[in-house]
């Protein structure tokens, strides 16, 4: 069907210009079947530019082009790009069965499975097509289709030249990287909206990893779902984000429908949206997310492509994910430029920018396209990135605990110490256990009080118990975890055991005996 909306042809910038006219410096005098990679960032107009490249390439060579994408969505949006940009194209979706040889349109948009069962069918024959250009073109599902076009350029464009296949890489498939203006640059000439971050150090140690190299979603949605992450999530929207339009990335519905109810609790203008939401009701809702102000978007991946709505002022990303890809992706959501617009947030719960580096740092993507093997195996891990971490009472909570002068506890100090004194180690944990116990009972009026406040200390004891493990070197996960119950147990126990006494001291010296003593 021939698109009948007219789309606005886009005037170009000096840089889409250039690497427009890069692009046809590289396919002069190339063979047929020669390969291109274009990698330009998310925001910076890759279907700009492509289109006035099929529009120059019809006019020049009186060939037609191809343009392959992966979902029916971008089909539509990069045919209007298209008809704006004066070429007559069509969309091969699932109605079109027959497409006759001498037919009117000098450009088609298809979609990869449709068009593959054409041309397997030989329902299509495509040998006058002159250049095939692949959209998204780290998406591994555009190679089956590449033998029918022998006798074609190809130009793939991308935001980040990184295969979704690690068996699959980019450089057997393309014979040349060009790469576009950086991130940086194109927030400096004021063309993307510059990135406010901001971090919370998450334990990420009961993540999976899946067999395609990212996390599962079953081990994010037990992480994501509990009521700590999910407080976390909704503390740092109301801190960093609120009354802002929000788009929040989950990795699994579950995370995200606990994210609708947490925020809908809360009294917040939010709405869930998967990609098992009806078309009609999708519809409605990203209509309504670009008519209200505030409005808080939760979401599964779905909206990481073929989604543009420049309005949006926060993305959090509530995940963790190993694909820098999608980390590029989940941003670029909100770097759209606009008059009023010139900077956005993003909240990470992933410690994504610890693994990655910050959205705007320099990449060396040439490195990344030719070695890609070597990169993925240099992404930091969590452990690595874990070590670096440093617990920090929140202000709420040390609040709590307004009559102990040091919460701190130095546990590489204390390992230290016993070594010196000839102590078991287990003796840093006793003397751990001993300092939270009086920062609860000297801050509370009664032992269900205490506990109730030592409740509050997961995150310490967790972070303790990991400096401490680490010490130790060659510790299990299960040991980890069993010295964590059982720092929480023997710290009520000890609670209970000294309260009284603790109160029932009438000087400063019996107090300080009483802790020296226990």
């Amino acid at each position: 069907m021939q698109n009948e909306e007219e789309g606005d042809r886009k005037e170009l910038y000096n840089y889409q210009q250039k690497d427009i006219d890069t692009i046809f410096e590289k396919f002069e005098g190339k063979p047929d079947n020669y390969h291109l990679l274009y990698q330009l960032p998310t925001g910076g107009g890759k279907t700009v530019i492509f289109s006035e490249i099929a529009r120059r390439f019809i006019e020049k060579y009186q060939r037609k082009v191809l343009v392959l994408t992966h979902r029916i969505e971008l089909s539509k949006q990069t045919s209007q790009m298209l008809t704006g940009f004066g070429v007559k194209n069509t969309v091969i979706d699932s109605a079109v069965k027959e497409l006759p040889d001498d037919n009117e349109f000098s450009c088609y948009v298809a979609m990869v499975e449709t068009l593959n069962n054409r041309l397997k069918d030989k329902k299509f024959h495509m040998d006058y097509v002159g250049l095939v250009i692949v959209d998204e073109a780290h998406y591994n599902s555009f190679r089956k289709l590449f033998t029918y076009f022998k006798n074609s350029l190809f130009l793939g464009v991308t935001a980040t030249p990184l295969s979704s296949n690690i068996e699959l890489p980019m450089y057997e498939t393309y014979d040349e990287l060009i790469m576009g203006e950086p991130i940086k640059a194109l927030i400096d000439r004021g063309y993307l909206a510059r990135a406010i971050m901001y971090g919370y150090d998450v334990e990420l140690t009961s993540l999976k990893l899946g067999i395609n190299g990212d996390y599962t979603v079953a081990s994010s949605d037990e992480l994501y779902s509990r009521g700590a992450m999910q407080d976390l999530l909704l503390q740092s929207y109301i801190s960093r984000s609120h009354g802002k339009k929000t788009l929040i990335f989950n990795n699994g519905i579950n995370t995200s429908l606990y994210v609708y109810e947490t925020f809908r609790a809360a009294g917040l203008p939010i709405k869930h949206l998967d990609n098992r939401t009806p078309d009609v009701e999708r519809k409605k809702i990203l209509s309504w997310f670009n008519k209200t102000p505030d409005a808080i978007l939760t979401s599964v991946s779905i909206l990481t492509t073929g989604f543009d709505e420049p309005t949006v002022e926060t993305i959090i990303l509530n995940r963790a994910t190993r694909s820098l890809t999608l980390y590029f992706q989940m941003i670029g959501r909100g770097s759209r430029r606009l008059p009023q617009k010139e900077t956005f947030t993003v909240i990470d719960l992933g410690n994504n920018a610890q693994r990655f580096g910050l959205w705007s740092d320099p990449i060396d993507w040439q490195y990344i396209f030719k070695n890609p093997e070597q990169f993925l195996n240099n992404i930091r891990t969590d452990e690595e990135i874990e070590s670096y971490h440093f617990y920090t009472m929140p202000d709420d909570l040390r609040a709590r605990f307004g009559k102990t002068l040091d919460v701190t506890f130095d546990v590489e100090e204390a390992f230290k110490d016993s070594i010196e004194n000839k102590e078991k180690p287990k003796t840093v944990i006793d003397k751990s256990i001993r300092q939270h116990a009086f920062m609860c009972i000297e801050n509370s009026e009664n032992i269900s009080e205490a506990r109730k406040l030592a409740r509050e200390l997961d995150g310490d004891i967790e972070f303790r118990v990991k400096q401490y493990a680490k010490l130790l070197s060659k510790t299990t996960k299960n040991y980890r975890e069993w010295l964590i119950e059982d720092y929480k147990n023997r710290l009520s126990v000890f609670i209970g055991r000294i309260f009284h006494k603790f109160h029932d001291a009438e000087t400063e010296e019996e107090i300080h005996e009483l802790k020296r003593l226990n």
